[in-house]
């Protein structure tokens, strides 16, 4: 590493009611990989958002000088050809086309105004063999690979364009170890090959196995640059700096109090509902007591989505069997309405997709899955809707301008808060959380801990759903672990091991060999 390949001066960022950047300064030497944290909201995407041309030149102050020059976005397509590419952490991908007509797209390999299929195939090739896909056909469609393979993809298409500095925003949010792994040895090979590397993570573990140097960010201002070649760095420095003080427990202390069984899953049963001959729930069986915390641990593809969507109002699936019991008594669970008013409530994984209404505010979010508390006569109540959302806003600490923001415009954190409030303004009584703090940073992820511990309090069931094993042993009070759809283990929290959590898999594994 030698010379500064980008440095942003005094950049300060302005939304309506929010300054989401205060004179940040930036930069980032060539051949280096410099990690970005902080906080949700602590101006991280808007950041690079800044630097890509998201936001162009006019919509904020500052400068940007990048290779030595003094550079003005004014689009995304003008950063990219200085060699500046940003991944941003919702894939761009088109689903139907295949992987090399994604790698090319709006990069077409063309003679004469038309496309060379002959060149787009080859160069999609030593792209793939570049980002480890060599086994993968580039005729293949991006909608037959599973998310990990996706994100390399998105990695070939950044090399296409023959990135100098490549920007990851939370490029493992949604990847299991053995593909997050991977990743972070390709940000390696990229580094060796002199290519300049902006990592977004929540992930700590991950910034500390690859970053040269660390930025942090909080409350849209600069914190400090930590370089991690000088110093041992550890995660709970990082943390210190992004929260501005020792967090000394990941998780909050909670005492259990259990009660009888109240939420029964038996014999459930799902099918795909594309390939109808192919099982994915198979003969699931599990309870949840009255205060429990019951973790769902396995890896990405084991079924855990796929179970709680399908008792979750059919909302997965064909062909359907199995019962779902509260309390003794079976539950209708034939549609999402009937769901909801059995008392069950399911925080989906993907919250932009399923989980908000995105182009709506805050309000109107969270009063969603229970009009009826705030209406009569069938007409909403607008002065109560407004005291409802407060409430929910001051109880999670959603940082906002006002409950009239619209949610596309909150941070990851917070739109998870959204997220949350809406299905406890439901007032269930079984709460099905997948992957509840998936791209939230530790301390928005110990206060989301913290209401899961508040709702157990209150006698409420929680199925907690999660690929992060420190997580799940230290939320929950009993695990189920999954494997191909099946519950392969079952074991007290309190005696459970990541190691143990492992072995119950790969015993599965090799019992299908």
């Amino acid at each position: 590493m030698s010379d500064v390949i980008l440095e942003m001066r005094n950049i300060t960022k302005t939304f309506p009611g929010v300054k989401a950047l205060d004179n940040v300064s930036f930069s980032v030497q060539e051949g280096e990989i410099h990690a970005l944290v902080g906080e949700n909201g602590a101006g991280k995407s808007t950041l690079m958002k800044v630097l890509s041309g998201v936001h162009p030149v006019g919509t904020y102050t500052g400068e940007i000088f990048y290779q030595g020059k003094l550079c003005e976005f004014k689009d995304i397509s003008q950063s990219e050809k200085k060699g500046i590419v940003i991944i941003h952490q919702e894939l761009a991908l088109v689903p139907f086309l295949s992987i090399a007509e994604n790698i090319f797209l709006g990069n077409e390999q063309e003679k004469r105004g038309v496309i060379s299929w002959n060149e787009t195939v080859s160069k999609t090739q030593e792209l793939l063999k570049l980002v480890g896909l060599e086994n993968e056909s580039p005729h293949t469609l991006i909608t037959d690979l599973g998310v990990g393979k996706q994100q390399l993809v998105e990695i070939a298409k950044a090399l296409a364009k023959e990135v100098q500095l490549l920007i990851l925003d939370e490029p493992t949010a949604s990847l299991n170890e053995d593909d997050s792994e991977a990743l972070l040895q390709l940000m390696l090979q990229f580094k060796e090959r002199g290519i300049s590397s902006i990592l977004i993570s929540h992930k700590l573990n991950e910034v500390n196995k690859v970053a040269d140097s660390i930025t942090i960010l909080r409350d849209g201002a600069t914190i400090e640059t930590l370089d991690c070649q000088k110093d041992n760095i550890t995660e709970n420095r990082i943390i210190r700096g992004m929260v501005g003080r020792d967090l000394t427990h990941r998780f909050p202390e909670r005492e259990s109090n259990i009660g009888e069984t109240m939420f029964e899953i038996k014999n459930w049963q799902v099918y795909h509902p594309i390939h109808p001959d192919r099982k994915v729930i198979n003969d699931i069986n599990i309870h949840v007591r009255q205060g429990e915390v019951v973790g769902i641990a396995g890896l990405m593809g084991s079924g855990r989505t796929e179970l709680a969507m399908s008792v979750f109002g059919r909302a997965y699936g064909r062909h359907i069997s199995g019962k779902v019991y509260k309390r003794g008594e079976e539950l209708d669970v034939s549609s999402i309405d009937k769901a909801i008013d059995s008392g069950i409530a399911y925080v989906t994984e993907d919250r932009k997709q399923y989980g908000l209404i995105l182009i709506q505010d805050i309000k109107n979010n969270i009063t969603l899955t229970n009009l009826k508390a705030i209406a009569k006569n069938s007409v909403i109540n607008e002065p109560r809707e407004m005291v409802v959302t407060n409430e929910y806003r001051d109880k999670l600490n959603i940082k906002c301008s006002s409950i009239l923001q619209k949610t596309v415009n909150l941070s990851g954190g917070n739109q998870q808060k959204v997220v949350l409030s809406k299905w406890l303004f439901a007032n269930p009584d079984v709460l099905i959380l997948d992957e509840p703090t998936r791209g939230i940073d530790v301390g928005a992820k110990y206060e989301i801990y913290t209401i899961i511990n508040q709702l157990a309090a209150e006698g409420k069931g929680i199925i907690l759903i999660s690929s992060e094993l420190p997580e799940i042993l230290g939320v929950c009070d009993r695990i189920y672990v999954m494997n191909e759809g099946k519950i392969v283990g079952e074991m007290p929290a309190e005696t459970a091991s990541q190691e143990k959590i492992m072995e119950c898999i790969m015993q599965q594994e090799v019992e299908q060999l």
